[in-house]
């Protein structure tokens, strides 16, 4: 079956990240790591606290990015009376759950569909924060289903507008794809200690599996820190698979240019097509439009090639799907489906 439904990664890890699983000495199972004695989370939280020039104590590190979102909604939606989260009206479904485990409740702010993307309105979303005053406000660059994100200079500005006791999450999984610019972290989270950046090696590292995720936090959070870290450490083989992933930027570099390569030709072959619309993505899906009447042959079609992709049924994405960007003969055979369905029952 090719999995082309949840965003999963269809391209070989890096051989670094191959010799660490074939290299690592079952061993060091046997002991807890070490280095929480030295004042420090986890080798991870080390390296990270490297490459991105923020202090060690700020960076925060989960089961992937989904425990750093878990934690970080349910602590700050749990203290106080103020239990609101604002969340992005076309977004990961997760997100309200997550705020109901934690006796909370979200509103939403609109992302705004133009001529080729969805957008945020970032003086919108400043009014809406100012208005409903919530205790958290969620933004996910890029967003999940629609792939658009924010800018650096569009997250400052909204940081610069908002209460400072609004606690802004800013979900970061699928950073990376178009642009490698990181620069900009660093100065935002020592600048606003109400910021969370949430990261996550499952995405453009290509290791769902693994189950790592990383994030920074603005200054002056020691209490959320404790609960969110692991007095024992972490998984010492995560931690090995991690750090060679993490040295592994151009051969994952290598793979999200053949990422775009899928991106241009959905563009190409479907853009045209009376009833499709392509939209522009910074992530490793794409989402588009096409006619509602294709779909159950769409599924039947697709099926019976052993491919799955990712039919939307969220409100006013129904005509809509979401494909993530896999290898060029996957990227192929999928794209010819729909254009050969498209022929059959619409053209």
């Amino acid at each position: 079956m090719n999995y082309l439904d949840r965003n999963e990664f269809n391209f070989e890890p890096s051989q670094k990240v191959i010799d660490a699983i074939r290299n690592f000495d079952p061993k060091t199972l046997c002991f807890y790591t070490r280095i929480y004695d030295q004042g420090k989370k986890s080798v991870i939280s080390v390296r990270v606290s490297e490459i991105y020039h923020v202090p060690e104590e700020q960076v925060i590190l989960g089961y992937g990015g989904e425990d750093i979102l878990k934690n970080a909604i349910h602590y700050f939606l749990m203290k106080g009376d103020n239990k609101t989260i604002l969340i992005p009206e076309f977004s990961w479904w997760y997100y309200n759950r997550v705020a109901s485990e934690a006796d909370g409740h979200f509103e939403m702010y609109p992302l705004h569909e133009t001529d080729d993307t969805f957008a945020y309105d970032v003086e919108e979303v400043v009014e809406y924060t100012n208005r409903i005053h919530p205790r958290m406000l969620l933004l996910a660059s890029p967003n999940n289903p629609t792939g658009n994100g924010l800018v650096p200079s569009e997250i400052r500005f909204i940081m610069e507008h908002i209460p400072a006791d609004t606690m802004v999450l800013i979900d970061e999984a699928y950073a990376s794809f178009i642009s490698n610019d990181t620069d900009y972290i660093a100065p935002l989270v020592n600048e606003y200690s109400n910021l969370i950046i949430s990261r996550t090696l499952s995405k453009f590292y290509g290791l769902p599996g693994l189950r790592v995720g990383f994030g920074f936090i603005g200054r002056g959070h020691d209490q959320f820190c404790s609960y969110v870290n692991k007095y024992l450490g972490y998984n010492r083989f995560s931690e090995a698979v991690t750090l060679a992933a993490l040295d592994s930027d151009e051969h994952y570099r290598r793979v999200a240019d053949e990422m775009d390569w899928g991106r241009r030709l959905y563009h190409q072959q479907l853009d045209p097509l009376p009833g499709f619309k392509v939209y522009k993505s910074v992530a490793n899906f794409i989402l588009i439009k096409y006619p509602l009447q294709m779909k159950e042959r769409l599924q039947q079609e697709l099926a019976a090639e052993d491919y799955k992709i990712k039919f939307m049924t969220d409100k006013g994405l129904e005509s809509c799907l979401r494909i993530t960007l896999g290898r060029r003969e996957q990227t192929q055979m999928v794209c010819d489906t729909i254009v050969r369905v498209f022929n059959e029952t619409i053209h």
